[in-house]
């Protein structure tokens, strides 16, 4: 099982003006974005399902992927909003989609939580330690979907300036 965890694009400041959940990926944040899914899909890059953030931004980076050839759908998934607990995301991921025949996901949000899921994963903890650049991905490989965390293996970790 592979996940690869991928930072939703350059977006909109924030301002008491636009609501957290409602910003958008800017014009340099939607470009830099294509071209990583361009990369991605040059060195032949497949995800079976991209599961999103509910948040516009990281809607707007899944679609980008999608419609670059990189998965079939998306599907919105609220445990991958900011401040959620990760045990009881990575459960619900676990109890939702492991009975699919899914083999490599991506999942896209946002930063410190991408970086904290990873390390409970791969260390079964977060540690505070791992960076997720907007537009940078970090990949996994989990033994299978009931691993428990820990088990987790890092085999990639990449800002976007590294793909385009």
């Amino acid at each position: 099982m592979e996940l690869y965890l991928i930072r939703h694009g350059i977006a909109q400041e924030q301002s008491p003006t636009i609501p957290d959940g409602d910003r958008q990926l800017t014009k340099k944040g939607k470009d830099k974005t294509q071209r990583v899914a361009q990369r991605l899909q040059a060195i032949g890059v497949e995800f079976d399902l991209i599961i999103t953030s509910p948040l516009v931004r990281a809607q707007q980076t899944a679609q980008i992927l999608m419609d670059q050839g990189l998965a079939p759908q998306l599907e919105s998934f609220s445990p991958l909003a900011p401040g959620e607990d990760i045990p009881q995301g990575i459960a619900h991921l676990t109890a939702e989609y492991r009975h699919r025949s899914h083999r490599c996901l991506a999942l896209v949000g946002h930063q410190p939580d991408l970086a904290n899921w990873a390390e409970y994963l791969i260390f079964g903890s977060p540690q505070g330690k791992l960076i997720v650049k907007k537009a940078g991905i970090i990949g996994l490989t989990l033994p299978s979907w009931d691993c428990p965390p820990g088990e987790g293996q890092l085999f990639l970790l990449t800002p976007p300036r590294w793909l385009v």
